[in-house]
């Protein structure tokens, strides 16, 4: 990597590192905004999470070929545009109508920003520097996050609509911000992008058709899914009904629990990521699936002890952390994989396929989660959970067997190759 690619990348990340921090004023307290701020219910609220995820569904398969053709600035630019003006909408409205129309502009331009950004990761980086460009990528951005949600608890006041509105156009200048850097970079034609070596990753032609025949691909994408909808996709419903309902913690416990969570990513993300180099990556997300599994069956427990409190309580904020540490192992090595599969003309194609299978997770997970927490069936819920962190465990390691062992650890690649000794000429008789 070049010392010109490390400077834009270092832009790029801090960019994104301050659109985070304006997410973060607003993503904790955004039902609480619609349901009692404007006074519009929680079934409004729900629908504006509905919609928010839907726009990101309807936008994610239509842009990974517009990156491919056109770059991914354009997208990132119009992205970064459609979520500033669906921000300071929701922090505006005060009606159903207005603030679902917000909900699903500003869904569509942070989902459109997603692969956008990925894409242009890969430009700036090589096979080598892409996991600790991810692992960094995502350090800032929890960062940026827990930063803005704690600056924002200290704004916030529910019974001033005003102070919302503040948070969000907040949100909406750090969209701003973040296009305003991008407009500074100047971004290499996917300088750092190798073609993938298998047969099956390199199909003619392009789009879902080619994407659907690269089988690597395709595993990685339903790995993907049980990921985000094991973890991510139970934060907001599932886990933490169980938590007030079962373990018995408090809504302060659960706020704490989140903070150990994001406390975790940004302490070991550095020391995870000098354990995690130069070992396969299918096994490295396969111990994300063991350690998750040991999380959940620390929840179970949690809810098993509640005459218990403060041991129920650590049981239930270690969930959250290990949670963390998974995270943590995941973000220099799945991603990469993505890029390190997609051919030279598919990067966009295959950043936003992941991303649409992160948001079914995401989207998928509270569903189920909420729709077991409401009937009460929070056992069920907990083994449910606890077979999905292991599935990531026999994915992860199926996975490993389809790819080659560079892709599976790319400091082979980098390693200098063995000399090939000259083979010996056989010795002809004179005639």
């Amino acid at each position: 990597m070049t010392s010109h690619q490390g400077a834009t990348l270092r832009r790029i990340q801090f960019g994104n590192a301050l659109s985070a921090f304006g997410s973060g004023f607003t993503v904790p307290y955004l039902f609480l905004y619609v349901a009692d701020v404007r006074g519009l219910g929680p079934g409004t609220a729900g629908l504006v999470l509905a919609v928010f995820a839907g726009a990101a569904l309807l936008v994610l398969p239509l842009v990974g070929r517009v990156i491919d053709r056109h770059g991914p600035m354009p997208v990132a630019l119009s992205g970064s545009a459609a979520a500033a003006l669906g921000s300071l909408g929701l922090g505006l409205s005060a009606t159903v109508p207005s603030v679902t129309a917000s909900a699903a502009v500003m869904g569509a331009g942070i989902a459109v920003l997603q692969p956008a950004l990925a894409t242009m990761i890969v430009w700036c980086s090589t096979t080598v520097t892409r996991s600790r460009a991810f692992a960094m990528q995502f350090f800032l951005v929890n960062l940026g996050m827990g930063a803005g949600g704690l600056l924002g608890g200290q704004i916030v006041d529910e019974h001033v609509p005003a102070s919302f509105t503040l948070l969000f156009a907040i949100e909406a200048v750090m969209f701003v911000v973040l296009a305003s850097v991008l407009l500074t970079v100047r971004l290499p034609r996917c300088a750092g992008v190798e073609e993938p070596p298998r047969a099956d990753s390199g199909q003619s032609g392009g789009g879902w058709r080619a994407l659907l025949a690269d089988r690597s691909m395709l595993l990685l994408c339903v790995l993907g899914f049980v990921l985000f909808f094991t973890c991510y996709g139970q934060f907001e419903a599932g886990l933490a009904a169980y938590g007030t309902e079962v373990t018995g913690v408090s809504a302060a416990t659960l706020g704490f629990a989140l903070f150990a969570n994001t406390g975790v990513i940004v302490l070991a993300q550095f020391v995870v990521l000098r354990l995690v180099d130069g070992r396969r990556r299918s096994r490295v997300v396969a111990l994300v699936g063991v350690i998750w599994a040991v999380a959940w069956v620390a929840a179970g427990l949690s809810g098993l002890v509640p005459h218990a409190q403060a041991l129920a309580t650590a049981l239930f904020v270690s969930t959250y952390a290990l949670f963390g540490l998974g995270e943590a192992m995941l973000s220099p090595t799945v991603a990469p994989l993505v890029a390190d599969l997609a051919p030279r003309r598919m990067v966009g194609q295959y950043n936003a396929a992941f991303a649409l299978v992160k948001q079914l997770g995401v989207a998928v997970g509270p569903a189920v989660g909420g729709l077991l927490a409401a009937r009460g069936a929070y056992a069920a819920y907990v083994v449910l959970l606890v077979g999905c962190a292991l599935g990531v465990a026999v994915l992860a390691l199926r996975l490993g067997r389809r790819l080659t062992p560079a892709q599976d650890n790319p400091r082979l690649r980098a390693a200098p190759a063995a000399p090939v000794r000259e083979a010996e000429r056989p010795v002809v008789a004179a005639a």
